[in-house]
């Protein structure tokens, strides 16, 4: 099969991003794995199919696989791509609506930024010093002063893999508070490594940071080492909804592949 296919990438985080609403590509482990690697294939955090929807008022459906060749929990800066995709093919224009694994979600779209709603989060729990909670994907995070020594993939790939999460795993944000803004590195399960940045992550890291007091605003700014995202959410009681992530998604080639 020759197969077009689209890379684009939201602060660094990368994804292969395939039109098939006509369901030309079948959903196979093997072969997006494949597509994934950086060495023997196209290269990616992710792979992310574009489809139609059976749901009433939705633009398109948006299929997530991570980088091991599994359909995977929501990815929020690949969900801000896939609209920015939807945009290209002309499907949508200023905003969009598209349902994911975890449920319906709403967009905006600019030309130098797009903004995702993600789920409402009501459950925050503490683990030894540490927070959990879920934004789409499930988080680990924990607040450091020492992150840019911090060996990222040796110790998220720890907690990943620890009793508590071995059997589901986890991703791991580390974070660090800076002046104005929150420094953050993740590592992803699926991908079992660093990624320059997480959408979901920066979420859950920024509602974290709100929780324990650690900054006041609603409108947290992010600094990953693929660039900078803002989140901005309402609180009531503990519980927080309204919660948007915004930040650049971009179109990096175009091109063909047999498979």
């Amino acid at each position: 099969m020759n197969l077009t296919f689209y890379k684009y990438q939201g602060t660094g985080n990368d994804f292969v991003l395939i039109d098939n609403r006509n369901k030309i590509f079948k959903n196979d482990t093997k072969l997006i794995k494949q597509l994934c690697d950086r060495k023997f294939g196209i290269g990616a955090d992710g792979l992310i199919l574009l489809e139609n929807s059976s749901v009433a008022g939705d633009d398109f459906k948006m299929v997530y696989f991570n980088a091991d060749g599994n359909e995977s929990t929501m990815c929020g800066n690949g969900g801000r791509c896939l609209v920015r995709f939807a945009e290209f093919l002309g499907i949508v224009k200023n905003s969009a609506t598209f349902t994911a694994i975890d449920g319906k979600h709403e967009a905006k779209i600019s030309d130098d930024s797009i903004s995702l709603q993600m789920q409402n989060v009501t459950d925050i729990k503490q683990i030894d010093g540490a927070y959990f909670l879920d934004t789409g994907s499930p988080h680990h995070i924990v607040f450091t002063k020492k992150l840019q020594a911090l060996e990222v993939k040796k110790e998220g790939a720890k907690i990943r893999n620890s009793e508590l999460y071995k059997t589901e795993g986890v991703n791991v944000n580390f974070v660090e508070s800076a002046k104005d803004f929150l420094n953050v590195r993740t590592f992803e399960r699926g991908v079992e490594d660093e990624t320059l940045s997480c959408g979901t992550g920066v979420t859950a890291v920024a509602i974290a940071a709100h929780f324990s007091e650690k900054v006041s605003t609603q409108n947290v700014s992010i600094k990953t080492p693929g660039g900078k995202l803002s989140i901005q959410f309402e609180e009531d009681n503990g519980k927080y909804h309204n919660v948007w992530l915004t930040g650049p998604a971009q179109q990096v080639f175009e091109g063909k592949i047999v498979c």
